[in-house]
C-alpha cells in the first residue's frame, strides 16, 4: 500500500438558491456500503505503510507517556455526605474504578471531615461502587454516561456505550449488596439526576438526530415501559439536560439553544410534580440557574453579553430581581457555586479564568495566584454546608492540582498536583503571551511554553493548537505527552482565536456567522507571527486542531497553505456546508444558530460555501496532511474526512495525505488509557517527522 488507494468517482448533485454542485465523493457517506468500509480499511492500509518507519518512535514516545505517568493512582477524594469518594486507576488497566471510603464524624459543618483522608494503594474498607474495567469486559471501545449516587447512598445509576456512538444503557446497583438490579434502560444519553426519595431517576434520551429532547422519570424497581415522559422538547433547536442543585432541593430540567434558554424546576421532595418555569424563554437570552435558601440564583445576558447574576425569590421568580453581580464590560461570568454561607463566582478576564467569593455579610473578593498564564476552575463540591471550596489549578508549565481553599483564612492547602515521574522540574520551562495582530487589526493572544533559553533564531520546531468556535477556550493546561515534545526541542503554542471565548463573549461573536472567517485569518496571523518573532520557521511549524478545531485546519489549509509545514486534523468538521444543509443529520438544526442556516439563506448558504475545507481544494501545493476520525462518530460524521482526503489527492498538490480511521470508536476517539496514548503516540511522531526530518 505504497501507492495511495484511490477513491472512485459517483457524481451526485446538490442545488441550492440556483447554484448547483458536483459531489463526486457523496457515496462515502453510505457506510453499509462494502465499497466504503474497503476503501476506509484500504486508506488506514496506506497510512499504515506511509508511517511504518516511524514504528520505533512511536513505541519510544509510549513508553515516555508511560513512564512519566504514575500508572497506579487515586484522585483526591471528595465527600457527600458520609462517604469520601474517589477514582483509583491500577497499572495495566485501561479504565478507572469509582471508590468510596466511610467518612469519620466530626463537629463541622455536615457532620463529617471536610479535611480528605491520605490513602495509600487500597485502604481498608474502601468500597467498590464500579470497576469500569471488570464493565468493560474484553469490548474494543468503552465509555461511562452518567454515574449517579442516589441521597440516601445506597444505590447507583450508571449507564454504558460498548460502540462510540454515545448511546447508553441506563442500570442500577445496589451498593449494599453489589447486585446489578433488573432496571435496564436502553437508548439514553449522558446524565441523569436522582429524587430526594433516592427510588426515582431522571434520564434522557435523545431524538432520530441524536439531540436530547426528552426527560423520563423512572421508579426503581420497575420496568422501563412504565417510565413517565416528564418533559419534551418539541423546537429542534434546542436541546434538553437535567441536574440537581447543590442544595439538592430542586431538580432542573435545563432547555438549551445556542443563543436562548430555559429552566424548569421540579422539587426533589414531590418528583412526581410537572416542572414548572422559572423564567420563559425569550429568543436571544441564555440564562442557568442555582438555588440557596429562599432564592434562585440566575446568570443571564439580558442586559448585557458578559451575564450578570440575580438573585430572584423561589416563590415568585419573575419578580424584581436583586443584582449581586453586575455586567461588566471587561469580565464574563461563567457559573456560581451556592453554599451554605457564601456564593463563588466563576469568571474570565483579560484571557485568564479567576474566581471570585461573595461570602454572607462580608465584602468579596478574588483569589489571586502566582503565575501570569494559569487556567483555574471550581473543583468538585458536591456538599452543600461545606467549609471549604475545592478548585482546580494547572498552567503550561504546572501539573494539574488540586487545592482546598479556606475562606476563613483565605488559604490555599494543595491536596494534590498531577505526578510527573522521572524528575520533572517546572522551572526547565518557561512560558510566554505573545499577541499577533489580524488582518483587520484585532490583537489575538497566543500562550506558548517551551523549554527554558530557546532560542528564538527560527530553528526551533513548532506546534500551533486552535480551535475557535462554540465560546469554547483553550484555557492553558498541562500534559504529560507534551514533553515528548517539549524535550525535542519543539515550541507549543495555543492561539486564541475568535470564535472562542478566550478574551469575553464578544470575542465569540466576532468568530460566528458571518463573521467565522475571523477564526481562520487570525490563526494563519498567530502562525506568521511565531515565524517572524523566531519562535519556529515555516517548514518546522505544524498546525493542530480536531472537530470544530479541524474545520480551522481544513480553512487555513486551503487559506493560507504557505504558512505551515503540515497539518494534523483530528475528527474533522471539514464538509460544514453539506452537513448544515441536512436537517436529518445529528446536530444540524441545533448549529444553524451557530453557523447560521444556508437551507433558507442564500448569503448564508454562499459564506459558508466560500470557506468549506472539502469545497475549495485547489490546484496548488498544501502541507503533508494527517487526518485521523472514527467510524461510529456521532458528532463529526467519518465521511466528511474521508471525502475531504480523496478530493485532496485528486485535485490538490504537495502532501501526502493521510487517513487513519478508528473503526471502532467515536468523537473521542480511543476510550482506553493506552489505546489513548498509542494514538497520541503515532501522531506526535507523525509531528516530529514532518517538523524535523
Amino acid at each position: 500500500m505504497d501507492t495511495p488507494p484511490a477513491a472512485k468517482r459517483l457524481p451526485a448533485s446538490r442545488t441550492h438558491h440556483g447554484d448547483t454542485v458536483t459531489d463526486e465523493y457523496a457515496w462515502l457517506a453510505d457506510r453499509e456500503d462494502p465499497d466504503t468500509v474497503a476503501y476506509l480499511k484500504a486508506e488506514n492500509e496506506h497510512t499504515e505503510a506511509a508511517t511504518a518507519h516511524l514504528a520505533g518512535l512511536r513505541e519510544q514516545i509510549f513508553d515516555e507517556i508511560k513512564r512519566r505517568t504514575q500508572e497506579t493512582d487515586l484522585s483526591v477524594p471528595v465527600r457527600k455526605r458520609g462517604w469520601w469518594y474517589y477514582v483509583r486507576t491500577e497499572e495495566g488497566k485501561q479504565y478507572p474504578i469509582h471508590c468510596r471510603l466511610a467518612a469519620e464524624p466530626a463537629d463541622q459543618p455536615g457532620g463529617f471531615a471536610d479535611t480528605p483522608p491520605e490513602i495509600d494503594g487500597v485502604p481498608d474498607g474502601e468500597r467498590v461502587m464500579l470497576d469500569e474495567n471488570q464493565v468493560a469486559g474484553g469490548s474494543d471501545f468503552f465509555a461511562l454516561g452518567t454515574l449517579e449516587v442516589s441521597p440516601d447512598g445506597r444505590l447507583v445509576a450508571y449507564s454504558t456505550d460498548f460502540e462510540g456512538n454515545e448511546r447508553f444503557t441506563l442500570r442500577v446497583k445496589d451498593l449494599q449488596t453489589g447486585e446489578t438490579l433488573d432496571d435496564e434502560v436502553p437508548d439514553t444519553f449522558y446524565s441523569s439526576a436522582w429524587a430526594a426519595d433516592s427510588r426515582t431517576l431522571f434520564y434522557l434520551t435523545v431524538d432520530k438526530q441524536w439531540r436530547p429532547y426528552r426527560v423520563w422519570r423512572h421508579r426503581v424497581g420497575t420496568p422501563a415501559t412504565d417510565d413517565v415522559l416528564v418533559y419534551e422538547e418539541p423546537d429542534e433547536r434546542f436541546w434538553v439536560g437535567v441536574d440537581t442543585t447543590r442544595s439538592e432541593a430542586y431538580l432542573l430540567v435545563e432547555i438549551h439553544s445556542k443563543v436562548t434558554s430555559e429552566v424548569r424546576q421540579i422539587p426533589t421532595d414531590r418528583p412526581d410534580s410537572e416542572p414548572v418555569t422559572i423564567l420563559p424563554r425569550r429568543q436571544g437570552v441564555e440564562y442557568s440557574v442555582e438555588h440557596r435558601g429562599e432564592d434562585f440564583l440566575v446568570l443571564h445576558n439580558a442586559h448585557g453579553p458578559n451575564f450578570q447574576l440575580d438573585a430572584v425569590p423561589v416563590v415568585d421568580p419573575a419578580g424584581t430581581p436583586r443584582v449581586l453581580i453586575g455586567h461588566r464590560d471587561d469580565t464574563r461570568l461563567l457559573d456560581v457555586d451556592a453554599f451554605a454561607d457564601r456564593l463563588v463566582a466563576y469568571f474570565r478576564r483579560d484571557g485568564l479564568t479567576g474566581l471570585r467569593v461573595l461570602p454572607d455579610g462580608g465584602d468579596a473578593y478574588e483569589i489571586e495566584f502566582p503565575e501570569p498564564l494559569y487556567s483555574v476552575a471550581p473543583g468538585a463540591n458536591p456538599e452543600y454546608d461545606t467549609r471549604l471550596f475545592r478548585l482546580s489549578y494547572t498552567s503550561l508549565v504546572t501539573p494539574r492540582s488540586v487545592y482546598d481553599y479556606d475562606p476563613a483564612n483565605g488559604e490555599l492547602v494543595l491536596r494534590k498536583q498531577e505526578p510527573v515521574l522521572g524528575g520533572y522540574e517546572p522551572a526547565e520551562y518557561e512560558q510566554h503571551r505573545e499577541w499577533a495582530t489580524a488582518p483587520d487589526g484585532t490583537r489575538v493572544p497566543i500562550s506558548l511554553v517551551c523549554r527554558a533559553g530557546t532560542p528564538r533564531d527560527g530553528s526551533n520546531p513548532c506546534l500551533l493548537y486552535g480551535y475557535g468556535s462554540y465560546e469554547a477556550s483553550m484555557d492553558p493546561w498541562f500534559a504529560i505527552s507534551r514533553l515528548s515534545l517539549l524535550d525535542r526541542g519543539f515550541v507549543f503554542a495555543v492561539a486564541h482565536v475568535r470564535g472562542g471565548g478566550e478574551m469575553g463573549r464578544h470575542w465569540y461573536e466576532d468568530g460566528k456567522f458571518g463573521n467565522k472567517k475571523n477564526t481562520f485569518t487570525d490563526f494563519v496571523a498567530c502562525a506568521r507571527h511565531l515565524v517572524s518573532e523566531g519562535w519556529t520557521s515555516v517548514p518546522r511549524l505544524v498546525a493542530r486542531g480536531g472537530s470544530a478545531g479541524g474545520l480551522l485546519m481544513g480553512a487555513v489549509a486551503n487559506l493560507a497553505p504557505d504558512a505551515f509545514g503540515a497539518i494534523v486534523a483530528e475528527v474533522p468538521f471539514v464538509d460544514p456546508l453539506n452537513s448544515i444543509l441536512d436537517p436529518s443529520l445529528p446536530l444540524t438544526v441545533i448549529e444553524w444558530e451557530e453557523w447560521g442556516n444556508p437551507l433558507e439563506d442564500p448569503e448564508v448558504y454562499a459564506y459558508m460555501k466560500s470557506y468549506s475545507p472539502y469545497e475549495n481544494v485547489e490546484p496548488k501545493a498544501y502541507p503533508p496532511i494527517l487526518v485521523a476520525t472514527s467510524l461510529n462518530d456521532t458528532r463529526v460524521l467519518y465521511h466528511e474526512p474521508a471525502k475531504w482526503v480523496a478530493r485532496l489527492r485528486a485535485a490538490a498538490e504537495g502532501g501526502p495525505f493521510l487517513l487513519k480511521t478508528e473503526m471502532g470508536a467515536g468523537h473521542g476517539g480511543p476510550s482506553g488509557r493506552y489505546d489513548a496514548w498509542r494514538e497520541q503516540a503515532f501522531i506526535l511522531a507523525w509531528i516530529i517527522d514532518v517538523a524535523t526530518g
